[in-house]
């Protein structure tokens, strides 16, 4: 009877079941909807399209925020390497972006020449093009695809996800856990950066990759309509990643993956393949984040091996960390807040502070500014800025209306619990 009784409430749809998910999906498209109408591309004007950029960018640090905390929050794993797998992204589809881009200008300006230009000529102008700032003027193996873009898009997902894949089973196999683990991710990033930097790594090295802003073929549509699309696109990719790992952490997966968190031991003992589910998990994350990446560079209009270097994955944890991990809204809260605010006082619209014996010029003091706010969470609110929405939501007991209140069919009904 209890069974028929619990039917339907499994059958319910997913976001019906956890109404925190249709509440963060329903403010995303309110706020998507507000953009678009006060935006300049396809609204009123009120939004300039260098802050619509900085949305959408905004959404994607967002998104990678999200794979962060599914990781550390969730499993344990404090990951100090996931914005490698974030720029492998953007690099994977920036090949693209410059290549197609490039290749509209040399075969323009090899149109006027007397006989018409050989494809080998094209694609000489385009090397050319592209390695003349490091000396070059071949394509390097890692570009033989450059051309394509579906292998380029299949590459954002790929290759962070092999990666990562290589990397946790090296890892995991081996049992390393903790700070030890946290280091070997760190090392990654910074063998990564530092290859990267270098001008044989075929990928520019410091110069980067540049003028992603312009999609290929699209001169006639305005940058604020490009932004638009892309803010669309990031927003969009939000929603579908809030919601996957909203279903991954709801059900016993979740509850397998917080288990390891607290006491990886005892769930080994309890005979679950915790390797796998690290292993899953580290994985599947690296390739939201590479999504992120593909994503966020296009908006940026340029990527360097800069924006690899470990410190900008520390910053990530920091971000998870004052949103307030093991929350997924958290994440979002985190990495919005900290992103806007980094634009805000790095762009030289904070006033600076006249302390009388020194003046506090905010570009300068915004990194000490985000330290100090990471130990005064860590210490005094660990929950981070998403344990105010723990104060806030209500936390009474939901009506069951009849439904079980224990573990097992049948125990302790609704009338029961009443009468006691």
């Amino acid at each position: 009877m209890s069974d028929i009784a619990l039917a339907p409430a499994r059958r319910r749809p997913f976001v019906v079941r956890h109404p925190s998910v249709l509440v963060f999906l329903a403010l995303l498209g309110l706020f998507t909807l507000a953009v678009t109408l006060l935006a300049e591309g396809t609204g009123i004007g009120v939004i300039s399209t260098s802050f619509v950029k900085t949305l959408g960018k905004t959404l994607c640090l967002c998104l990678v925020a999200l794979a962060m905390d599914l990781v550390w929050g969730y499993t344990g794993i404090l990951s100090l390497g996931h914005m490698a797998f974030f720029g492998i992204g953007g690099y994977a589809i920036g090949m693209w972006l410059m290549y197609a881009r490039t290749e509209i200008i040399v075969a323009e300006s090899l149109a006027a020449a007397p006989l018409p230009p050989t494809a080998e000529e094209i694609r000489d102008g385009i090397a050319t093009q592209i390695f003349g700032v490091v000396g070059s003027a071949e394509f390097p193996p890692i570009w033989a695809v450059a051309h394509s873009l579906p292998l380029q898009l299949a590459a954002v997902v790929l290759v962070p996800g092999l990666l990562a894949l290589v990397f946790g089973w090296l890892a995991f196999r081996s049992r390393v856990t903790g700070v030890y683990l946290s280091i070997l991710t760190q090392a990654m990033t910074l063998a990564l950066s530092l290859y990267l930097f270098q001008n044989d790594s075929g990928l520019r090295g410091n110069n980067g990759l540049s003028g992603l802003q312009n999609l290929p073929g699209l001169d006639a549509v305005p940058q604020a309509r490009v932004s638009m699309w892309f803010f669309w696109a990031s927003a969009a990719a939000l929603a579908a990643g809030y919601a996957l790992f909203a279903w991954i952490v709801s059900g016993k997966f979740g509850s397998v993956i917080r288990a390891i968190r607290d006491d990886e031991a005892r769930v080994r003992f309890l005979g679950y393949p915790v390797e796998g589910f690290k292993l899953f998990v580290f994985t599947l994350s690296a390739v939201v984040a590479g999504i992120a990446g593909a994503l966020y560079y296009p908006q940026a209009g340029i990527i360097n091996p800069a924006e690899i270097a470990p410190i900008a994955s520390i910053y990530l944890a920091v971000w998870v960390a004052i949103g307030g991990r093991g929350r997924l809204y958290g994440a979002v809260i985190g990495a919005a807040l900290v992103s806007l605010l980094s634009t805000w006082f790095t762009g030289g619209q904070a006033p600076d502070l006249d302390l009388g014996f020194y003046r506090v010029q905010w570009v300068d003091w915004w990194t000490v500014l985000l330290g100090l706010s990471f130990v005064a969470v860590t210490l005094f609110a660990p929950k981070g800025v998403g344990g105010l929405v723990d104060l806030v939501a209500d936390r009474r007991s939901p009506d069951r209306h009849g439904a079980d209140l224990g573990p097992d069919p049948g125990a302790l009904r609704e009338k029961e619990a009443q009468s006691e």
